[in-house]
């Protein structure tokens, strides 16, 4: 049955000569695999496959059926055109570790239209902004999505609550006793975060690198704790050497 959805391409791999096997997070039918026929070609005015890189946002018409594992895809376009995302080396480490986060806690065919929204206006607004205003974006990212996904630190700082526990999963009276621990500054700067409600917020919260990479690690582990998918994050070695 053909259906139009939008979507956000996660990741793409060489199938034949000409065709791609696409993973495509939509926003009617959640995470799926597309096989993408005829996109590839040698000729510059032919290849369409640039439409399937990750983080693009498309606009699809799909052949859809609830019983099979890889869908097909009849008709795409861009559904946002990236004027900086692309070719900023900074904007462009942020979208692979924001595409992969996604990958790795995405359930399969699951709707998640609230996530898919936040997700879609992140990319764009990633595209729009300055690179001067987007060093915080990684780790809003990972917040928002985990706390759309249910998984959420308990707890608020506070002088009571000044401890980020990662083994109780959340704000505590008493310091940890294991690792990973994270000092009192790093947890109140993840409180001040935490408490962000939109990207002029966002760029309110002056943190520097090394607490910023800190509290991703630190949240990367929290989701490893919680999720059976997580696995180790291959672009957070990129991040690093942009985000300074």
């Amino acid at each position: 049955m053909l259906q139009k959805t939008n979507g956000i391409v996660l990741r793409s791999v060489k199938y034949g000569d000409s065709s791609l096997i696409t993973t495509i997070f939509t926003s009617q039918y959640g995470t799926q695999t597309y096989m993408v026929q005829g996109v590839r070609s040698s000729k510059i005015s032919q290849n369409r496959a640039s439409f399937f890189q990750p983080g693009m946002l498309l606009e699809l018409v799909v052949y859809h059926h609830p019983n099979k594992n890889m869908q097909r895809i009849r008709e795409f376009q861009a559904a946002h055109i990236y004027s900086t995302v692309q070719e900023h080396v900074v904007k462009n480490a942020i979208v692979m570790f924001s595409v992969e986060l996604l990958l790795r806690l995405l359930p399969e065919h699951a709707p998640l239209l609230t996530l898919f929204d936040f997700a879609t206006g992140y990319f764009i607004t990633l595209d729009k902004k300055e690179v001067n205003a987007v060093a915080n974006f990684p780790l809003y990212f990972i917040i928002e999505c985990s706390r759309l996904l249910g998984y959420e630190p308990h707890g608020d700082y506070s002088e009571q609550t000044p401890h980020l526990n990662l083994h109780e999963g959340g704000f505590t009276k008493e310091a940890p006793a294991l690792n990973p621990f994270v000092s009192d500054e790093d947890a109140r700067m993840l409180g001040l975060l935490l408490q962000v409600q939109d990207y002029d917020g966002l760029k309110a919260v002056e943190i520097n690198a090394a607490i910023r990479l800190r509290l991703i690690d630190w949240y990367i582990a929290f989701l490893q704790s919680h999720t059976q998918h997580m696995g180790n994050m291959r672009s957070i070695s990129v991040l690093r050497m942009i985000l300074h």
